[in-house]
Formats: C-alpha cells, structure tokens, sequence
C-alpha cells in the first residue's frame, strides 16, 4: 500500500502521488478521510490539510484518466 511520508519534504506529495499505481491512490484517497477527523464528531469541518490531499489525488486521477484516453487509436 502506498504512503506518504510527510517528514520526506525532498519529494513534495504531488511526485509521491505520481508514483502509486491506481490501487494504491484509491487506498490513499480513502486513508485521507479519516485524516484530523475525531471520530466523536459526526458534522465536522473538513480539515484543510484533508482538502488539500483530495485536490491532489483528484488532479492526478485526471491527468491518468486524459493519458489513457489520449492514447494510440
């Protein structure tokens, strides 16, 4: 499974996103939400740094989605 090792700030979390294969982005996306989230608390504002992880992996789902489209006909 893949993870992101904040404390590695040589290697900002968009080029760690890039080297997950499908599976394991979509286990990653899935770990965010529990990210900051106590789980006392049903109605919650989303933490920032949750929003933040969302956009990336969405944007990287995107550019995979366009490449395969693009692709040799």
């Amino acid at each position: 499974m893949g993870q992101y090792f904040p404390e590695n700030d040589q290697y900002p979390l968009e080029e760690q996103v890039k080297n997950l294969a499908d599976d394991e982005l979509l286990d990653f996306w899935e770990e965010t939400q529990f990210i900051e989230r106590p789980d006392h608390q049903e109605i919650a504002p989303i933490p920032v740094n949750q929003l933040e992880y969302e956009r990336i992996i969405l944007q990287e789902l995107m550019l995979r989605s366009c490449m395969r489209g693009a692709g040799p006909r």
